[in-house]
């Protein structure tokens, strides 16, 4: 038990360097309504239209949100496998400037419930401001860690996340921490970056890199073990090869794309 704290102990500087990092890049992003995957000047002002649509979200989804939720900030689409009822609780982990909230408002319904939660303060005024001029009322924003939610045990029917995960320093606490929102039987839908192979060290240590969703790829192998290990069943990670053709756009040139995919992973908290 001992070594465990020391472990957890000697790790807390990079967490919390790695955490305020991102924190600092996306502030920008949220300031700015530029995009981290459109440039490789990482989180720098770019141009986000059509984005969305290479994601797999289809025009009446974008056009259906407040103008300036959609920020160009995923990689895959989490609606497409959520099947989100109506009456059912959404949290969404990283969930920016509200975009997919909002989507999961209109899903859900007016007897449903969607909670936002990011860490970064100017993307949740960013949402709250676009909550309020959309008049939603099933939806609201918190500051927060994903790795330490703000939210009671036993909340969700539904975790969904866009392209967040592989940001947290600590990604066995981000589902662990999942496992303890959902209720029994709740569901986890996200898209995600993974490792397909070893990245060079260069880009291991580009902090660019990082904040672009791609040097904290973690292989598959790993993340399902993460999902075992945190207590869910029925995991699938399923990796998205044509991915590659929006990835190699995120820092052109540099071949990235070859060792990072978008993923589609789905889990369950047993019933």
């Amino acid at each position: 038990m001992k070594d465990d704290h020391e472990a957890q102990a000697n790790d807390r500087p990079f967490h919390d360097e790695a955490r305020q990092l991102v924190r600092e890049r996306y502030s920008k992003v949220a300031e700015s309504n530029g995009s981290c995957c459109t440039s490789s000047a990482c989180c720098q002002p770019g141009p986000i239209t059509g984005i969305s649509e290479k994601l797999g979200y289809s025009k009446q989804d974008i056009s259906g949100v407040p103008e300036g939720a959609d920020m160009g900030l995923g990689c895959g689409n989490p609606h497409a496998i959520a099947s989100l009822k109506p009456g059912e609780t959404v949290i969404d982990l990283g969930c920016g400037g509200g975009f997919d909230c909002f989507l999961a408002a209109g899903q859900v319904g007016e007897k449903g419930r969607v909670i936002g939660v990011d860490m970064t303060p100017e993307m949740i005024s960013k949402a709250r401001a676009n909550a309020l001029k959309a008049g939603y009322r099933n939806v609201e924003f918190r500051l927060g860690e994903i790795e330490h939610l703000p939210v009671p045990d036993n909340t969700a029917d539904v975790i969904i996340s866009n392209c967040v995960i592989n940001l947290s320093p600590d990604k066995p606490q981000v589902f662990a921490d999942a496992f303890r929102v959902l209720k029994k039987g709740g569901r986890l839908a996200i898209s995600d970056i993974v490792a397909v192979r070893e990245l060079p060290p260069e880009a291991a240590q580009n902090t660019d890199a990082y904040c672009g969703c791609v040097s904290g790829a973690v292989p598959v192998a790993d993340l399902e073990r993460m999902l075992r290990e945190a207590g869910f069943s029925d995991i699938e990670v399923a990796v998205k090869e044509e991915s590659r053709e929006f990835i190699k756009d995120w820092f052109p040139g540099t071949g990235y794309e070859n060792y990072v995919s978008s993923a589609i992973i789905t889990a369950t908290r047993p019933a």
